[in-house]
């Protein structure tokens, strides 16, 4: 039994649980008010020596060629309202080159009627697409079988196991069974024909974690730090818990340095995600270590009217991470990864 599950004895179906997701995730209050990408500051050069014109903020991931490094995080599918955002967001990311990917897709395993909810290679063929399953399910009769399909179900280039076990002590559904997790994360890396990916949920990934994970030949790590979203409030709000979901509001390691951490681990491609808002987020984050960045929450509301509105906002944030790597005077990627952080005092 969660946590929480004594005080709110209603069962949810899955359907309600990702409506009441969605809504919540929507909502200002769900927002950790700390910023920990605020610590850090760069050093202006007054000089740059370069033109703003011929910044170059490509990059690739999967083995495709991506217009900046940017993946629209993974948020929802399983109704009927997530499958027009999965839509709108995968064809914004497609307009602008940049890597996307769906929700978790139990919805769709249990309810093949769903499917069509994380149907969205249509509107984003060329490229990286994500599938995602919660990596406690395979402690609840999931398999390397269930994950192949996940991945054939939407055409996708690699599989997003996500660890969360916070979220699921809170939630009134919770499952809460994460022992021998990662022998079979192991042979889930090992036996899935695309590259395997494993996320927190908005409480970071430790290095201690992350050299676990490396052993059993995950080399991809999403840090999905605490500083974003808060799922501990969400859970805990549709278990009638509020004072415990403030409590562990912003439980976890905060993004930058989760993306610190992993970046010690030799041969990881670090994925940062949590609370990054901004293109100078994104600039950070990449200065810090990461090698792509995660957004969700600023493509949630754009993506609930259209396409255009996600890419817009996409220009927004390459427009200004386009800005802070002209006033680092860093050209390209690979120029910016060796530029210094100062991080403020007390």
């Amino acid at each position: 039994m969660s946590a929480t599950a004594a005080s709110c004895p209603r069962e949810s179906t899955a359907r309600d649980r990702k409506a009441e997701h969605l809504e919540l995730a929507l909502e200002p209050r769900m927002q950790l008010g700390s910023h920990s990408f605020d610590d850090y500051r760069f050093e202006h050069c007054a000089l740059p020596e370069i033109d703003l014109a011929e910044i170059d903020l490509s990059t690739e991931f999967l083995g495709r060629r991506l217009a900046s490094p940017l993946l629209v995080s993974c948020m929802t599918g399983g109704t009927e309202v997530a499958n027009q955002i999965n839509l709108n967001l995968a064809a914004g990311a497609e307009l602008r080159r940049v890597a996307v990917g769906v929700g978790s897709q139990r919805r769709a395993l249990e309810d093949p009627g769903q499917a069509a909810s994380y149907a969205v290679r249509s509107v984003a063929p060329t490229v990286p697409l994500l599938a995602n399953l919660g990596a406690v399910q395979l402690n609840y009769g999931y398999g390397v079988e269930q994950c192949r399909q996940a991945v054939a179900m939407i055409g996708a280039d690699a599989l997003v196991l996500h660890l969360n076990p916070l979220q699921e002590a809170l939630q009134p559904e919770g499952q809460t069974d994460f022992r021998g997790l990662l022998a079979k994360i192991r042979r889930v890396a090992a036996e899935l024909p695309v590259p395997l990916i494993v996320k927190e949920v908005g409480c970071g990934l430790s290095e201690a974690v992350g050299r676990q994970l490396l052993a059993a030949g995950v080399k991809i790590l999403d840090t999905a730090g605490a500083g974003g979203t808060s799922w501990p409030r969400i859970e805990a709000a549709r278990a009638g818990d509020s004072a415990l979901g403030e409590l562990f509001a912003d439980w976890g390691i905060a993004t930058p340095e989760s993306i610190q951490q992993l970046r010690r681990l030799p041969g990881v491609t670090v994925i940062a995600s949590g609370g990054i808002r901004t293109g100078l987020d994104v600039a950070k984050a990449l200065a810090l270590g990461a090698d792509l960045v995660g957004l969700a929450y600023p493509f949630l509301e754009p993506a609930t009217r259209s396409a255009e509105e996600v890419a817009r906002r996409i220009d927004r944030i390459n427009a200004e991470l386009r800005l802070t790597l002209f006033c680092l005077g860093a050209r390209n990627l690979r120029e910016l990864a060796g530029v210094r952080l100062h991080r403020r005092s007390g």
